[in-house]
Order: C-alpha cells, then sequence, then structure tokens
C-alpha cells in the first residue's frame, strides 16, 4: 500500500486561518478518547493481556504463566510446571472457568500444557482426539474464528448475496438509463468491490497483524474491531476527488476520445489488481494494493498508448518503495526496540519504567498523528498547537487509566512481592532472551505494551480504511464517470454510496480471508510479544506518517513487513525466518509484472465484448 502524499482532507476545504471544529479533526479526538475508554478494562488484572507472560519459545515461561493463572508463587509450584507436559488434571477441571476470565483462546491451560501426560485421564484423550477431529472437518474460516464450519457458510453466502443484490439499488447503477449501460455499471460496481474485497482479505494485516501475533487480540477481536475502523475510515475519511489518470501513472492526454478503451483498461485494472492480491492472499503473502494497481496500469497504457503513454519517473518512485519502506521500517523498528530493552527490561523496576513510557509513546503518536494527518489549520503554529494538545490529552488519559488500574502493582509491597518472585524464577526459554522483568513485573509491562499496541493498531485501521479504499473506489468512480459522458474530466467527485461500498467491500474482504496474511504478520515472519509488536507497529507507523509527509515514496506494506523483521534482527539474526522473508520478497517483485500480464489479458477481452455495449 503506497500512502499518498496528500492529507486526508482536501486542503480546499480547510478555512485560513482556523477552520472551527472540522469534521476531520473532531472525528480524530473522539476517536482517540473512545478508544482510550473502551481498552481501560484492559488494564486490570484479569485482563487477558496479563496472561500473556506464557509460553513463548520455552518452559519458563509456562512456569510464570501458569503462575500468574493460579495465583500461587512460582516456588511453590510442582517440580513438572518446567516439563512439556503438564496440569493433567487442572486442564480439564479449570478448563472452563479459565476461558470465562480470559478472552485469548492461547491464554488457557491447555496452551501451556501441550498434552496429557500418562496420568492424564480417557476422558482428556477422548476429548483431544474429539478435537483433531472436529478441526479435520472444518473449514479454515471456522477455525481460524472458532466457528462451526455452517456459520462459516452462512456469513460467506450473506456477503455473497448483499455483493449481488445491493448495486441494484445504487443510484449510480439506476442513472444510467439504457439497459446496456445499466449492465456495465453493474459489472463496474462488482469489480470495484471484488478489488475492495482483496484490499481488505490481504492489506488489513498492516494494522492487526502484530497485535494478533503478540497475543493482545485473537482473530475474532482484531477481525471484528478492524471492520469497524476500516469502514468508518473507508467512509468518513476517505478521498472524495480524485484523479481519473489513478495515481498519475498514465499520460491523460494519450487516451483522449478514446472512452470504450479507456473504460476498458480501467476494470481491467481493477480486476487484474484483484486476481493478483486474491492469488497473493490465498499464500499469506503481504503485497503491496498499489503495486498491484501501478502495475496493472503500466500494461495497460504500454501496449494500447504505446511507451509515452507512462509516467517512468512515477513508475521508479513508486519502485523505489521495495528497497526504501522495508529498509527504513526494519531500522526504525531496531532502535524502539533496543530502547526498549535499555531503559524499561533493564530498568531497576522494569514495571514502572513501562508505566512512565507509555504516556510519553501515546503524547508522541497522538503529536505525530494529529500534526501530519489531522491538522485544524494550514497555519504552522495553530496546527502544532493543535496537535500538542491532542497528544496532552492523550498521555493525560493514559496515565490516569494506568494509575487506576495498575495501582496495587505499582505499590511498594508489590514491587517487594515481584523482586521476591525474580529471585525464584530461573530464567528459561523466553525470559533468558529478554532477560530483565519476571513476575508481576512482567505482568506490568506486557499489559501496558499490549494496551498501546492495540490502541496503535486501531488507529492504524482507521487511517488504512481512509487511504487504501481509493485503490479500489478512485478506478471505479473514474469507470462510472465514463459511462456518464464525463470521462474528459480532469477530476470526478465520488459518490457517498460508492465510499461506502469500497469500506463494505474492504470489511467483506477482511472477513473471509483477513485471517491469512495476519497469520504472516503476525506469527510466520518472527515471534512476537506486546513489546515487541509495539516495537514494530510505532515504527512502521512513525515511518508511514513522515515520509508521506515529506512526500517519499512508502509503502505501508513493505515498512511494516520491515518492521517486524527490525524487531527480529533486534534479538539476533537467526530470530528472523529467512524462508517466509523469500517468499514475501519474491511475491513483490512479481507484483508489478503479473499485474501488468494480467491487466493486458483482461483488457483483449473487455474490449471485444464492450464493442457490441458502447
Amino acid at each position: 500500500m503506497l500512502i499518498p502524499s496528500h492529507r486526508f482532507l482536501s486542503p480546499s476545504l480547510l478555512l485560513p486561518p482556523l477552520h472551527p471544529l472540522s469534521l476531520t479533526s473532531f472525528l480524530f479526538l473522539v476517536q482517540l478518547i473512545s478508544l482510550l475508554f473502551c481498552f481501560r478494562h484492559s488494564m486490570s488484572q484479569s485482563s487477558p493481556f496479563f496472561s500473556i507472560a506464557r509460553a513463548h519459545a520455552g518452559a519458563g515461561g509456562r512456569a510464570v504463566a501458569a503462575a500468574l493463572l493460579l495465583r500461587q508463587p512460582v516456588a511453590q509450584l510442582p517440580p513438572n510446571i518446567h516439563s512439556l507436559r503438564c496440569f493433567p488434571s487442572v486442564r480439564l477441571t479449570h478448563a472452563k472457568i479459565l476461558r470465562s476470565h480470559l478472552s485469548l483462546p492461547r491464554a488457557t491451560l491447555s496452551s501451556f500444557a501441550d498434552a496429557d501426560d500418562g496420568s492424564g485421564t480417557k476422558a482428556g484423550d477422548a476429548e483431544a482426539r474429539e478435537e483433531q477431529n472436529g478441526e479435520c472437518e472444518t473449514s479454515e474460516m471456522a477455525k481460524a474464528f472458532h466457528i462451526t464450519p455452517r456459520m462459516a457458510m452462512s456469513i460467506s453466502v450473506m456477503i455473497a448475496f448483499a455483493a449481488l443484490t445491493v448495486p441494484l439499488a445504487m443510484r449510480s447503477l439506476v442513472c444510467h438509463g439504457t439497459f446496456k449501460m445499466s449492465v456495465l455499471a453493474y459489472l463496474t460496481l462488482l469489480s470495484g468491490f471484488y478489488m475492495a474485497w482483496n484490499i481488505g482479505a490481504n492489506d488489513v494485516a498492516n494494522a492487526m497483524g502484530t497485535s494478533v501475533g503478540s497475543g493482545a487480540l485473537t482473530i475474532r477481536q482484531a477481525v471484528l474491531t478492524a471492520a469497524v475502523l476500516e469502514f468508518s475510515g473507508a467512509f468518513l475519511m476517505g478521498a472524495h476527488v480524485t484523479s481519473t489518470m489513478q495515481k498519475g501513472i498514465l499520460v491523460a492526454s494519450v487516451f483522449q476520445g478514446k472512452d470504450s478503451l479507456l473504460f476498458a483498461g480501467l476494470l481491467s485494472s481493477l480486476a487484474a489488481a484483484g486476481t493478483w492480491l486474491q492469488v497473493a492472499s490465498s499464500y499469506g503473502w503481504p503485497v503491496s494494493t498499489t503495486h498491484c494497481i501501478v502495475g496493472a496500469m503500466v500494461g495497460f497504457g504500454l501496449v494500447y498508448g504505446g511507451v509515452n503513454a507512462v509516467f517512468w519517473s512515477s513508475l521508479a518512485r513508486v519502485s523505489s518503495s521495495w528497497v526504501i519502506s522495508p529498509v527504513m521500517g526494519a531500522a526504525v523498528s531496531f532502535l524502539v526496540y533496543k530502547c526498549i530493552r535499555r531503559f524499561v527490561y533493564s530498568a531497576p523496576n522494569p514495571g514502572q519504567a513501562a508505566a512512565a513510557a507509555a504516556p510519553i509513546a501515546v503524547f508522541t503518536g497522538v503529536t505525530a498523528i494529529s500534526f501530519v494527518a489531522f491538522p485544524l489549520s494550514k497555519v504552522f503554529p495553530i496546527a502544532l498547537l493543535q496537535a500538542l494538545s491532542c497528544g496532552a490529552i492523550g498521555a493525560i488519559i493514559v496515565t490516569r487509566v494506568i494509575q487506576k488500574q495498575l495501582g496495587e502493582l505499582l505499590s511498594s509491597e508489590a514491587e517487594k512481592i515481584a523482586s521476591t518472585e525474580k529471585s525464584n524464577v530461573q530464567q528459561v526459554g523466553f525470559l533468558s532472551d529478554i532477560g530483565g522483568p519476571t513476575g508481576a513485573q512482567l505482568q506490568i509491562v506486557y499489559g501496558v505494551f499490549g494496551y498501546m499496541q492495540v490502541l496503535s493498531a486501531c488507529f492504524m485501521s482507521f487511517a488504512h480504511g481512509g487511504n487504501d479504499v481509493s485503490n479500489a473506489i478512485g478506478p471505479l468512480a473514474a469507470a462510472l464517470s465514463i459511462l456518464q459522458g464525463v470521462a474528459s474530466s480532469a477530476e470526478i467527485v465520488i459518490p457517498t454510496e460508492v465510499l461506502a461500498w469500497g469500506g463494505f467491500g474492504i470489511v467483506a474482504g477482511l472477513t473471509m480471508w483477513g485471517y491469512r496474511v495476519i497469520a504472516t504478520i503476525g506469527k510466520k515472519i518472527t515471534e512476537l510479544t506486546p513489546t515487541r509488536g509495539f516495537a514494530a507497529e510505532f515504527a512502521a507507523a512513525s515511518v508511514v506518517l513522515f515520509a508521506s509527509k515529506l512526500g517519499l515514496p512508502i509503502s505501508a506494506t513493505h515498512t511494516l513487513v520491515g518492521a517486524v523483521m527490525g524487531v527480529g534482527f533486534a534479538r539476533g539474526l537467526n530470530r528472523v525466518r529467512a524462508e517466509t522473508v523469500r517468499e514475501i520478497v519474491a511475491s513483490w517483485l512479481v507484483t508489478i509484472p503479473v499485474g501488468a500480464v494480467l491487466c493486458i489479458f483482461y483488457t483483449m477481452i473487455l474490449t471485444k465484448i464492450l464493442a457490441y455495449f458502447m
């Protein structure tokens, strides 16, 4: 996904020197306050964030997590707690109780004990066999959301039914008069929905993948949260004005008077980009949706307009993001995670250090987002004051939430208990990797950073919906304008219903296939915890915001993948799975060529079909 350099709100809509309570800034402030209070209960001791002190990489994690869940000191646990197979009876008797308190499926004792040992009951073995057989029969979507296959099928059927019937009631369809034009408009709306569906299936992992990988959110929670925020961003913040020649890749003058050919090229670009995105999503490859669109339009322009029909400088800028984006993302996330290890993990009181770092991180992030994307005024001092005010409000709210929810753990008595636990816990597995907080201290650190990670993911998801919907809606609106006879205009106005249509497509794709790429971002590149996930998310958002503000070619998808890799490199070169990285890089390299070839193929077919309609 290539983030354009323009702001969310067109500058022409801002009234200098100050726009009183602009819709954009108001929505941003409401979003900030609601999200902070929505997740304030996540800081309580019964929160799933505090159950993330689990077995990420070793038996020591199981010991600490089991101690936290059973509310017993680690020193009093049985000797076999460090083995891979433990708690045969507790797993059966208390699983239902734990499940009622913890929303994370992995944050139960069954996730710390891989299987029962020889003393396990026959009922436990029968239950395990039944679960295994059930998993084999369920679909991937059902397993991802922990629902029945019938329910998963019902959701898919309802989405398909809505996709086929809703366009029949849209004004963009009924206003074309003749039956042939209405058929073309219907096919155009379906093509735009198909592209938006694939954007949701692939690109939404940018916002939610790290949160799922670290355990801060389950896939179900991530999808539901992202669905609301993606649709809100697409509908409320989507660009209402777009260039007919998407992203300035094609020279408009070359296609003057060739409305039929241009219409075929726009529909073919949507179909080609959607096809490659679907292939990439099926394998779990995170690719850039903008690169897909660019590749498709370059192929169309070369074949049907010649070499002079393409802005090669723009193509070079897009291609350079292959290197710039992941390198910048990896470098910043590397530094952020090193700072966390230096100033939080190595602090005398890691929990207190994490609680102190949270307001600073929120102030920095909210100030940057407000200044770059949600300015109240074009006057620099006023815009800066607004950004600093929003950042200060966010920091104050976070500070109060942390103090209220973590007051006991931050007290002197809790510090003594934490120091006692630290002396008794054997540092093995992932605890030796971080070499710092354990016990109650680990609760605080993971709870604070898990909380901040969810907030950052929510803001990034909202921003993603507003930015990336244009990749599907831009060509769609341009094609509809051709059917209405206004193709010669340089700019077109996107109807509100079309923006909502694109938002619905993103949500549908996210619901049906989003879990595939989320798994790649969150689990397959490197092992993530709340601190590592926050470092990657914070670094990616920072790089994308400032690079887009400076006009640098940047891809949010590539940046986030690079940020996740940077967190892995901070722990050692062998912490990054080379095979997964090779597959992702290979998919990046072939995105533009494949999009071009597919667009040429689809255009050849569509031009022959359109000879009958137009």
